[in-house]
């Protein structure tokens, strides 16, 4: 088992105890077995769906979410997506024909 694995679990473990819930009373919240929520507390696979139910019932769901980035929001894409037409830059070259242009010194 990997140590991220092991380290999710036994936060999840300890946060169901600290919260405080029984894993009877997990089940009855969450709709999944009790005999689900022990073989995650001891390092056996559940399914994604179920995970997702302890996470809710736990007031967990939001965080799990947030924990991955939203990729429509990286800097790329507000480039992307806000593209404005480029103006080549004008100075103020060949509009003021009729003022000669006067160096620094000669002023």
């Amino acid at each position: 088992m990997d140590q991220e694995y092991k380290l999710l679990i036994e936060r999840l473990k300890q946060y169901r105890i600290n919260y405080p819930l029984t894993q009877a009373e997990l089940a009855e919240r969450s709709g999944v077995s009790v005999r689900s929520i022990s073989r995650l507390e001891n390092g056996e696979d559940i399914s994604l769906s179920k995970f997702i139910s302890l996470l809710r019932a736990m007031d967990l769901g939001d965080r799990m979410i947030e924990s991955i980035p939203d990729q429509s929001i990286r800097p790329s894409y507000y480039l992307e997506n806000n593209k404005k037409k480029r103006n080549r830059a004008t100075g103020s070259r060949g509009k003021n024909n009729d003022v000669p242009f006067i160096w620094g010194e000669d002023k």
